[in-house]
């Protein structure tokens, strides 16, 4: 699939939708000083092509979990190794369903990469080693806690379940 080519005011709707899906036509016209049909016409173009799929809000600081981190998760091989894709998409689909799990990716042959959340670190800790750690045959766990955010926080407020 080839890549979709951007020019300047395309990169310039995106990032006022970014900031703000709200805006309406008129508005981002006023603040690119151009045409409502112009605007209304590449946004329409955007949409066709999929590089704007949808519009959506992100929750403010009172829903977002106060302490957040990632959790690496690495399967034992079972004898039968035909049985590790089985096992891999189970971890997947059984943290996917919890509350706390902001985000499941599959890392590698047979690891699982959480984005996980809580309150506070207690809480958070108290969830890992009572509904993470204690899954059937893992090898191994990692649990790297994230403070400090230099680019993405906002993600944490796309992903929480409310």
């Amino acid at each position: 699939m080839p890549m979709v080519q951007l020019d300047d005011l395309d990169r310039a709707i995106l990032r006022l939708l970014k900031e703000d899906a709200r805006l309406t036509i008129s508005e981002l016209a006023e603040r690119l000083n151009r045409p409502e049909s112009t605007i209304h016409f590449r946004i329409k173009k955007l949409l066709e092509k999929g590089v704007i799929e949808r519009y959506t809000i992100i929750l403010g600081e009172e829903l977002r979990p106060k302490a957040v981190a990632l959790v690496y998760i690495q399967a034992e091989t079972p004898i039968i190794e035909d049985f590790l894709e089985k096992y891999i998409h189970y971890i997947m689909k059984t943290l996917s369903i919890l509350p706390n799990v902001l985000a499941v990716a599959r890392s590698g042959r047979d690891g699982v990469v959480a984005l996980v959340g809580e309150e506070n670190e207690e809480k958070l800790e108290r969830f890992i080693n009572e509904t993470i750690k204690v899954l059937p045959t893992l090898r191994k766990i990692e649990v790297m806690p994230l403070q400090e955010f230099d680019k993405g926080r906002d993600l944490i407020g796309f992903l929480v379940r409310v």
